[in-house]
Protein backbone atom coordinates (compact mmCIF):
# COMPACT_ATOMS: atom_id res chain seq x y z
CA UNK A 1 0.00 0.00 0.00
CA UNK A 2 1.03 3.83 -0.65
CA UNK A 3 -0.07 6.17 1.93
CA UNK A 4 -0.95 9.77 1.88
CA UNK A 5 -0.26 12.10 4.91
CA UNK A 6 -3.26 14.01 5.75
CA UNK A 7 -2.26 16.32 8.37
CA UNK A 8 -1.41 16.01 12.39
CA UNK A 9 -2.90 13.67 14.82
CA UNK A 10 -3.03 16.57 16.89
CA UNK A 11 -5.36 18.48 14.43
CA UNK A 12 -8.02 16.24 15.30
CA UNK A 13 -9.56 16.37 18.89
CA UNK A 14 -10.32 13.31 21.25
CA UNK A 15 -13.63 11.83 19.94
CA UNK A 16 -13.55 14.34 17.55
CA UNK A 17 -13.48 14.35 13.49
CA UNK A 18 -12.49 16.67 11.03
CA UNK A 19 -13.63 16.57 7.12
CA UNK A 20 -11.61 15.47 4.18
CA UNK A 21 -12.15 16.54 0.45
CA UNK A 22 -11.00 14.48 -1.72
CA UNK A 23 -11.35 13.39 -5.94
CA UNK A 24 -13.88 10.32 -4.52
CA UNK A 25 -15.79 12.59 -2.36
CA UNK A 26 -15.35 13.67 1.19
CA UNK A 27 -14.42 11.91 3.61
CA UNK A 28 -14.81 11.94 7.65
CA UNK A 29 -11.81 11.46 9.55
CA UNK A 30 -12.10 10.18 13.42
CA UNK A 31 -10.02 9.72 16.60
CA UNK A 32 -11.26 7.96 18.88
CA UNK A 33 -8.82 8.13 21.69
CA UNK A 34 -5.29 9.00 22.07
CA UNK A 35 -3.74 7.16 18.93
CA UNK A 36 -6.68 5.71 17.13
CA UNK A 37 -8.62 7.04 13.96
CA UNK A 38 -10.78 5.60 11.25
CA UNK A 39 -11.56 7.21 7.85
CA UNK A 40 -15.18 6.22 6.64
CA UNK A 41 -17.18 7.95 3.95
CA UNK A 42 -18.59 11.60 4.97
CA UNK A 43 -22.20 11.24 4.04
CA UNK A 44 -24.86 8.95 6.03
CA UNK A 45 -26.77 6.88 3.96
CA UNK A 46 -30.22 7.28 5.53
CA UNK A 47 -30.73 11.22 4.52
CA UNK A 48 -26.86 12.10 4.01
CA UNK A 49 -26.32 13.65 7.11
CA UNK A 50 -22.76 15.13 7.56
CA UNK A 51 -21.23 12.01 10.08
CA UNK A 52 -18.04 14.47 10.40
CA UNK A 53 -20.72 16.37 12.83
CA UNK A 54 -21.61 13.45 14.82
CA UNK A 55 -20.90 12.27 18.59
CA UNK A 56 -18.13 10.21 18.09
CA UNK A 57 -18.41 7.67 21.09
CA UNK A 58 -16.33 4.26 21.47
CA UNK A 59 -15.53 3.45 17.88
CA UNK A 60 -19.12 4.37 16.68
CA UNK A 61 -20.52 7.74 15.12
CA UNK A 62 -24.29 8.46 15.42
CA UNK A 63 -25.36 10.45 12.23
CA UNK A 64 -25.87 14.53 13.62
CA UNK A 65 -29.68 14.40 11.75
CA UNK A 66 -31.66 11.18 12.40
CA UNK A 67 -28.91 9.24 15.18
CA UNK A 68 -28.65 6.58 13.18
CA UNK A 69 -25.29 4.43 14.65
CA UNK A 70 -22.41 3.45 12.59
CA UNK A 71 -19.26 1.50 13.47
CA UNK A 72 -16.25 3.05 12.37
CA UNK A 73 -14.14 -0.37 12.02
CA UNK A 74 -16.78 -2.18 9.64
CA UNK A 75 -19.43 0.88 8.35
CA UNK A 76 -22.42 -1.29 9.74
CA UNK A 77 -25.38 0.42 10.92
CA UNK A 78 -25.78 -0.70 14.42
CA UNK A 79 -29.14 -1.88 16.31
CA UNK A 80 -32.50 -1.43 14.39
CA UNK A 81 -30.86 0.42 11.26
CA UNK A 82 -29.77 -0.69 8.00
CA UNK A 83 -26.78 -0.01 5.56
CA UNK A 84 -23.24 0.89 5.76
CA UNK A 85 -20.70 3.23 4.91
CA UNK A 86 -17.56 2.75 3.14
CA UNK A 87 -14.35 2.43 4.94
CA UNK A 88 -11.00 3.51 4.40
CA UNK A 89 -7.79 2.58 5.18
CA UNK A 90 -5.70 5.30 8.04
CA UNK A 91 -2.95 5.11 10.06
CA UNK A 92 -1.15 7.04 12.59
CA UNK A 93 2.68 7.09 11.83
CA UNK A 94 4.82 9.41 14.58
CA UNK A 95 2.30 11.56 15.15
CA UNK A 96 1.06 12.17 11.24
CA UNK A 97 -2.51 10.37 10.12
CA UNK A 98 -1.75 8.24 7.01
CA UNK A 99 -4.56 7.43 4.68
CA UNK A 100 -4.51 4.73 1.90
CA UNK A 101 -3.54 6.28 -1.70
CA UNK A 102 -6.33 4.79 -3.73
CA UNK A 103 -8.64 6.63 -1.78
CA UNK A 104 -7.77 10.01 -3.08
CA UNK A 105 -8.42 9.48 -6.78
CA UNK A 106 -11.34 8.69 -9.48
CA UNK A 107 -14.24 10.75 -9.11
CA UNK A 108 -14.56 14.10 -8.70
CA UNK A 109 -15.99 15.41 -5.20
Amino acid sequence: MSWIDIGALEDIPVRGARKLKTAQGCIAVFRTDEATVFATANACPHKGGPLAEGIVHGQKVTCPLHNWVFDLETGAAQGADEGRIATYAVKVAQGRILIEASVLGEKAA
